[in-house]
Formats: C-alpha cells, sequence, structure tokens
C-alpha cells in the first residue's frame, strides 16, 4: 500500500478503559452479531427463494441485507476479541484494509438508502407509472452503481490514508480502524487527509441524505391525502420508523466524520460510532423487512417448506 511505517502493528483499545465491564460487553457484542447476522441472512435468503418477494423493494432490501452482513463482520470479530483480552492487535496494513472496507460499506449504505427511499417514492406517489420506471434493469443499474461507487470512491481515498506515517505511539482509542483516531498516531502531517476526509464524507453523506428526505416529504404529502385515517396511521408508522433509523445513520455519520472535532464530539466519537456500526444493522432487518406483512407470510411459506 506504499506505507512508511517504522511500527508495524497497532492497538485497538476498545472499551478496555471499562475493565470490569468487559465480559457483560463480550456477550452483548456476540449477541448483536448472531442477531444480526441471523436476521440478515434470513432475509437474503427468503427475497432470493420466495417469488412473491421478487420485487423492486425486497431487491434493494437483499442488498442491504447484504451490506449490513459484511459490514458486522468487518467491525464485530475483532472487537470482540478485544473485549476478551482488553485490546487486540492489528497490523498497519490490516488497519488500512479494515478501515477501508467499513468506509466503502458506510458509502454504498448511504447511497443504497437513497435508492430504497427513490423505490418508495416512485411507488406511493407513481403508482401507474411504478412497473414501467422501475424496472429491472433500473433497478439493477442502481444498486451496481450505489456498490461501484462506495468501493471505487473509498479506493481514491484509501491512497492517501495509505501514506500515513507510523511511528508510534500504537495504541488507538477505538474499537476499530477508524480515520481520526488512526490519524492522532501519525507522524507526519495530517491536514490535508483531514480535508480530504471532510469533502469525501460530504460527499457520501449529504446527496443521497438530501434525496431521502426529499423522497419522504413527497411520501408524507401524497399519504396526507388518504381519506381513511386507518390508512394514514399505517402509512405514518412506516414512514416515521424508516425516517427513525435513517436519521439515526445520517446523523450519527455526520456528527462522526463532517462536523469539525470539538472536544466534545471526539469525547463521544466511540459512542456515535456503535450506532452506524452495530445498532443499525442491527434493528434494519426488523424496520424494514420483518415488520412487513409480505415478509411474514413468506418466512411462513419457508417454513412450512423447510419443515
Amino acid at each position: 500500500m506504499g506505507n512508511q511505517t517504522t511500527i508495524a502493528e497497532l492497538n485497538l483499545l476498545g472499551f478496555g478503559d471499562v475493565q470490569h465491564l468487559q465480559i457483560p460487553l463480550f456477550l452483548l457484542f456476540l449477541l448483536i452479531y448472531i442477531c444480526t447476522m441471523s436476521g440478515n441472512i434470513l432475509i437474503i435468503v427468503l427475497v432470493i427463494s420466495e417469488q412473491q418477494l421478487h420485487t423492486p423493494m425486497y431487491f434493494f432490501l437483499g442488498n442491504l441485507s447484504c451490506l449490513d452482513s459484511f459490514t458486522v463482520c468487518t467491525i464485530l470479530p475483532k472487537m470482540l476479541a478485544g473485549c476478551l483480552t482488553g485490546r487486540s492487535t492489528i497490523s498497519v496494513q490490516g488497519c488500512i484494509a479494515q478501515f477501508y472496507f467499513f468506509a466503502s460499506l458506510a458509502a454504498v449504505q448511504c447511497y443504497l438508502l437513497a435508492m430504497m427511499s427513490y423505490d418508495r417514492y416512485l411507488a406511493i406517489c407513481k403508482p401507474l407509472h411504478y412497473v414501467s420506471l422501475m424496472n429491472t434493469k433500473l433497478c439493477f443499474r442502481l444498486a451496481a452503481g450505489s456498490w461501484i461507487n462506495g468501493f471505487i470512491g473509498m479506493s481514491i481515498y484509501i491512497l492517501l490514508m495509505s501514506q500515513l506515517i507510523f511511528c508510534g505511539p500504537k495504541d488507538i482509542d477505538h474499537f476499530f480502524c477508524d480515520i481520526a483516531p488512526v490519524m492522532k498516531l501519525s507522524c507526519g502531517e495530517t491536514k490535508t487527509a483531514e480535508r480530504v476526509t471532510t469533502i469525501f464524507s460530504s460527499i457520501f453523506t449529504f446527496p443521497p441524505f438530501t434525496l431521502t428526505m426529499t423522497s419522504y416529504i413527497f411520501i408524507i404529502r401524497n399519504i396526507m391525502r388518504i381519506p381513511s385515517t386507518t390508512g394514514k396511521k399505517k402509512a405514518f408508522s412506516t414512514c416515521s420508523s424508516h425516517l427513525i433509523v435513517v436519521s439515526i445513520f445520517y446523523g450519527t455519520l455526520v456528527s462522526v466524520y463532517v462536523l469539525p472535532r470539538t472536544e466534545r464530539l471526539k469525547a463521544l466519537n466511540k459512542v456515535l460510532s456503535v450506532f452506524y456500526t452495530l445498532l443499525t444493522p442491527l434493528v434494519n432487518p426488523l424496520i424494514y423487512s420483518l415488520r412487513n406483512r409480505e415478509m411474514r407470510e413468506a418466512l411462513r411459506k419457508f417454513l412450512k417448506k423447510s419443515v
């Protein structure tokens, strides 16, 4: 990767500052890992195997479940090891690789959430034209564009990060190789990297967030025209839960990577990171899929066939 390093390994301190909670934290994060992987893999299997779920909405949900599974696999194994030992050792190259996959997946999720909101906008606000507008070819293009955009964009950024020089200290005060605590360990100039971090974070958060919010504004405006009170409540219940998850995801990303790094935000960095690395992948299957009647029906059919 072109690193000019004088040290070969770094230490992830994780939550080592609360030694008395290491075992409870390990059990909690292990439970999150198992639940997240189980929920997302179940959704992927259902979307692939059940014919009734071969629609644009579930195609995007399947992509989101793949993405969430990859995210927790990127972060949690090292994190669990750190909870048991108090710290986890990682090579400099491994650290850069971990951040690359995490950042790429986060970028993909930003755009994928925007594509999902656009799909819902077409389905609710333009139902007569939905089938012709959101066809199979467009679905694949939107999903592929999100994945390619995220990974290629972060490849450019990671080239800059790979030029950082590390000569000690070795301890990263975080549970994964996030850019801010890693840059603190660099012996060289980091102002350029910090500015590029803000620029890239803005590019990968604000445009998709704007599209997501715009789509939901039109969706809510359309819901207000529904004459049935029951129909309005059901639609608002679904939209509000989606908006809460989206707001938490984008809000914590912006707080960590875009806003000026005040002392208070630096202190909250590790806590905020838990939301977009662990909690969002955990609740996405519940919010977007398993509360859905069609998904529950597909699950019942799948279980019947399996038994």
